[in-house]
């Protein structure tokens, strides 16, 4: 085989993997994931309203490492005013494929926390104000 051969078979397979993911996320039922963590938030402030900390500690567990929650935060933070601008990391998630991978690469087990990446945007008084802008993942 020459080079060229292996190259084109490198992309093709490559090419069927985010197929998959692209689907996975394009197929996704938004309206039935905002209704799950909707759902999940409104337990957790009556839980809060009722002081039952212990229930609140268990539902913020649920939400965080829920299905659900994953792809909405993905899809909150991947689809805002400010989905082109890189953290520290200069990744961005602009595909529906990498927005899949992204959600399942979210885990609690060895997480650290990345700097911020500090931006100076302009005010109306023609001062500036610092904005920090997170990673995507670390």
């Amino acid at each position: 085989m020459t080079g060229i051969d292996t190259e084109a078979q490198a992309r093709s397979i490559d090419a069927g993997a985010p197929a998959r993911a692209e689907q996975m996320w394009n197929q996704a039922n938004w309206q039935h994931i905002e209704a799950d963590v909707r759902r999940l938030q409104v337990r957790i402030a009556k839980a809060t309203r009722e002081s039952r900390w212990g229930k609140v500690k268990a539902l913020q567990h649920l939400l965080t490492r829920s299905h659900s929650g994953k792809m909405l935060a993905v899809k909150r933070v991947t689809e805002n005013r400010g989905k082109r601008t890189p953290g520290v990391d200069g990744r961005i998630w602009t595909s529906s494929a990498a927005r899949w991978k992204g959600m399942l690469s979210l885990r609690h087990r060895g997480y650290r926390a990345m700097p911020l990446r500090r931006v100076y945007i302009p005010k109306s008084n023609g001062k500036k104000r610092p904005l920090g802008i997170p990673t995507v993942i670390s």
